[in-house]
């Protein structure tokens, strides 16, 4: 008994080769303007439903069974052979350019092996939408979630064919898919990878072809109308232009399972359009190059992510980011063409035309073929063998945390050791100050609020404050001010945390609130609680720029709450993320516009010295900490010192006036 061929549709593989483009496009070039491309992948659940459901539909009734056995056979052959090339290549390059991109590399192929990789990254807290050190394999979450299906479904087919009419069926589908979207509403609110990578959450896609094969009778012939000729391809071709308008939305994001709903619903639309009796959208969809591009789809998806990753590493020294280099883009576009190419023709099409055994057959006759042949099979093998051996290297060789990682918790550790550290004398003028929050830390005892206030306290070089003289009384010139770290006050964000050390080295007792995915929004309330309880000293630095714009209200709100009678240092943002020039604008135009506000321009501090900072250009090393603690120090003693020259100015102004009295006395 022979099992039927895959039903061909018109349309389909150009309607892949849009969902393929759409993601390749929003991944390869992200400031563009497909801003929700990754829609793309919730065209090929639809497709994928329709079209396994379909071909299920047509074999039940020509065999009187669903042969599983053969039918996860045909996806092995479909799925494996391009999977395992681009898993063990990428892993082999990364292996070659080592660092961070390793970071995880284990799970991701285990992920990768057992078709489990969206559960194995819920897992491990990994981010989809997160871009510092995004996964190397990151893309075959969906291909999990869609082997997932290829599994289960099968054997949950015939439960639905219980109900008899096809109507109902698609009902009965549909509601699945209301079911698991609305569930993605659930959980995207307080975890959105997880919504996002859940199959559960992220079945509806799937479901919706489900209902559209079972609810057309999808493997049956249907005579042509006049609606099927016009009506329903003008529907399909407004429901295409549609599905780019949403991949477009910026923010889709954070519209999780809006937008990914209304992609899947308009490529049902699409999809029923094109494979109507008579339709024309179908054989436009499949002119000569959307359809060569859509027979590729699968290794075209499989190999551009892990290729752009390592294309912008090896070029730039960064991950992928919002602003992929145009020319990275381009290089990892042109590669991705050209493998999935070499890989279609001379690694997937064999093994799905003669199957496994087959194709291991077909290589040992080629090894005793001509010299010629025998060269090309023996250089597979040999291939082959490398890049298996580099993937076991790179497994091996994965570090168990990112380099930001690494400094982040060294800064971690190094705020704690303060905080245990026994703290020295108390010296005069200076007392014990209410405690600060459990995550602050410092090596020595707060200044007192009156001592902050005192104005004689910021410079001079007497004991009382003023400028020392000379003989004849003239005032001397201060000298540089080097303000001590009991006078100063950080809250911060990860960037400051892992410049922690930097910072106790350089301005010793310093008192350090600093947490990662720290907002400005949070700083406002950690500033507000420390002036409440009384600890905030002399000199308050506030770095909360590198987690997203900088809100203006809670900007002011830090400023009230520091008070006239202190100096709010305000670091500024360096990191590959575009609203960065928008941060550090608006903290140069605060501190224009409000008096006893300065900024610490780490931006331009560290800006020649990448080399100083982690794998993701954003949190500093053991050097980048000691650039972050000098610059902040240096915007510090910069006030001192304008306010000691201040009053050596008037003092001397003073010393002047006294002296031409005295000489015209």
């Amino acid at each position: 008994m022979t099992t039927p061929t895959a039903p061909r549709y018109a349309g389909l593989d150009g309607l892949r080769a849009v969902a393929v483009l759409l993601v390749v496009i929003y991944h390869l070039f992200p400031a563009w303007f497909l801003h929700s491309g990754f829609v793309g992948v919730d065209v090929f659940f639809v497709i994928s439903g329709f079209l396994i459901t379909s071909l299920l539909l047509r074999e039940r009734p020509a065999t009187g069974r669903i042969a599983l056995r053969a039918f996860w056979t045909r996806r092995a052959r479909r799925l494996l052979p391009a999977l395992a090339l681009v898993v063990t290549v990428s892993a082999t390059l990364a292996w070659v350019i080592g660092g961070d991109v390793l970071v995880g590399l284990g799970r991701q192929v285990l992920g990768a092996a057992t078709f489990s990789y969206n559960w194995t990254s819920i897992g491990a807290g990994a981010s989809y939408f997160g871009s510092a050190e995004p996964e190397l394999l990151r893309n075959l979450w969906s291909l999990a979630v869609e082997e997932q299906f290829y599994v289960l479904w099968p054997l949950l087919l015939p439960v639905l064919l219980l109900v008899k009419r096809p109507w109902l069926r698609a009902l009965v589908a549909l509601a699945l898919a209301a079911a698991s979207a609305l569930w993605g509403f659930a959980v995207a609110g307080d975890a959105l990878t997880r919504a996002y990578y859940g199959t559960d959450t992220h079945a509806f896609g799937l479901l919706i072809g489900v209902a559209l094969a079972v609810g057309t009778g999808a493997g049956g012939r249907r005579p042509a109308t006049g609606w099927t000729r016009v009506g329903m391809p003008v529907a399909g071709a407004l429901a295409l232009v549609a599905l780019v308008a949403v991949a477009s939305v910026p923010g889709g994001a954070d519209l999780y399972p809006a937008i990914p709903l209304a992609a899947s619903l308009l490529t049902a639309v699409v999809i029923a359009a094109a494979t109507a009796p008579g339709a024309w959208l179908g054989r436009a969809l499949d002119v000569a190059p959307l359809r060569w591009i859509g027979e590729r789809s699968y290794g075209i998806y499989l190999w551009h992510w892990p290729l752009v990753v390592l294309v912008t590493l090896a070029a730039t020294g960064a991950f992928v980011d919002t602003a992929v280099p145009v020319a990275a883009g381009l290089a990892a576009g042109v590669l991705t063409l050209a493998l999935s190419a070499v890989s279609y023709r001379m690694l997937e099409q064999p093994v799905r035309r003669l199957g496994f055994a087959g194709a291991g057959r077909a290589l040992v006759a080629r090894l005793r073929s001509t010299p010629v042949r025998r060269f090309g099979a023996i250089a597979s093998l040999t291939a082959g063998l490398l890049v298996v051996g580099g993937t076991t290297a790179a497994v091996a060789a994965a570090p168990a945390v990112s380099s930001s990682e690494a400094v982040v918790e060294a800064g971690r550790q190094a705020l704690t050791a303060a905080s245990v550290a026994p703290a020295p004398p108390t010296g005069e003028g200076v007392s014990d100050a209410a405690p600060a929050p459990d995550a602050a830390a410092t090596a020595a005892p707060d200044a007192a609020a009156t001592d902050a206030a005192d104005p004689d306290r910021l410079s001079g070089d007497g004991a009382d404050g003023r400028s020392a003289t000379g003989a004849d009384g003239r005032p001397r010139p201060p000298a540089p001010a080097a303000v001590d770290g009991t006078r100063v006050t950080a809250v911060g964000d990860s960037v400051m945390l892992a410049s922690a050390a930097g910072l106790l080295a350089r301005l010793p007792g310093v008192q350090i609130d600093a947490e990662v995915s720290r907002s400005m929004w949070a700083g406002d309330t950690i500033v507000q609680q420390l002036a409440a309880q009384g600890a905030l000293r002399e000199y308050v630095v506030v770095g909360l720029g590198t987690n997203g714009p900088v809100d203006a209200q809670a900007l002011q709100q830090i400023y009230d709450a520091v008070g006239r009678d202190r100096t709010l240092v305000l670091v500024n943002a360096a990191a590959p993320r575009d609203w960065i020039a928008g941060v550090n604008s608006d903290l140069a135009a605060f501190a224009a516009t409000h008096s006893g506000v300065v900024v610490a321009d780490w931006a331009q501090a560290i800006a020649p010295h990448p080399d100083m900072l982690a794998g993701d250009r954003i949190h500093p090393g053991p050097q980048g900490g000691g650039v972050y603690a000098d610059t902040v120090a240096a915007a510090i003693d910069g006030v001192a010192n304008q306010r000691a020259e201040v009053r050596y100015q008037v003092e001397l102004i003073r010393w002047a006036v006294d002296e031409a009295l005295r000489a015209a006395g």
